[in-house]
C-alpha cells in the first residue's frame, strides 16, 4: 500500500513537471510569434506606409501626405479603444474617400489618399502595428504639431466619426 502511494505521489510529481515544462515551451512559442508577428508587421507597415507618409522629409512643405505620428494621433483621438482604432484604420484604407476621411486639412493640402488595394489581412497588421507601437517621426514634427494646436487636429470638421 505504501508503495502504491509513492509511486502515485512520484507520478503526480513527473505529470507535473511535465506540464511546467509544455508551459514554458508553450510561452516561449508565444513570444517568439508574437515577436515576428511584430516584425511582419513593421515590416508592412514600413514598405507600403512610409513611401508616402514619409518620416525621412526634412520639412512639412516637403511632404506628399500626413506623417503617419499625426495619423495616429488623430486617429486615437476619434478611437481610442483598440478594436474601433483598427476598424476605422482598415475601413478608411480599403476605401479612401473623403467622406470617411479623420484628417480634413490633410484631405484639403494632400487629397484623399489613393486606393492601393491592400489586403484587408495586411491592413489589420499594420493597424495594429500602428496602435501597439511607438511611430516615428519626422524631425520638424513636434514644432509643427505645436505650431498648429496640437491636440485641436481635425476639429474643423464636425460629425464624422468614420
Amino acid at each position: 500500500m505504501k508503495n502504491l502511494m509513492l509511486c502515485s505521489v512520484i507520478l503526480f510529481a513527473l505529470v507535473s513537471c511535465n506540464t511546467d515544462k509544455k508551459s514554458s515551451t508553450q510561452a516561449t512559442l508565444s513570444t517568439t510569434k508574437t515577436t515576428e508577428q511584430q516584425e511582419e508587421a513593421y515590416t508592412l507597415f514600413k514598405n507600403t506606409c512610409y513611401a508616402c507618409h514619409s518620416i525621412t522629409s526634412t520639412s512639412h512643405d516637403e511632404i506628399i501626405a500626413p506623417p503617419m505620428i499625426a495619423v495616429k494621433k488623430r486617429y486615437l483621438m476619434a478611437n481610442p479603444q483598440k478594436e474601433d482604432f483598427i476598424n476605422a484604420i482598415v475601413n478608411f484604407s480599403k476605401e479612401p474617400t473623403e467622406q470617411k476621411a479623420l484628417m480634413f486639412g490633410a484631405v484639403q493640402q494632400f487629397r484623399v489618399m489613393t486606393n492601393l488595394n491592400y489586403k484587408e489581412e495586411d491592413l489589420k497588421k499594420i493597424a495594429t502595428y500602428i496602435y501597439e507601437n511607438d511611430i516615428e517621426k519626422p524631425v520638424w514634427f513636434d514644432a509643427h504639431f505645436n505650431e498648429q494646436g496640437g491636440g485641436r487636429m481635425g476639429a474643423g470638421r464636425q460629425g464624422n466619426n468614420n
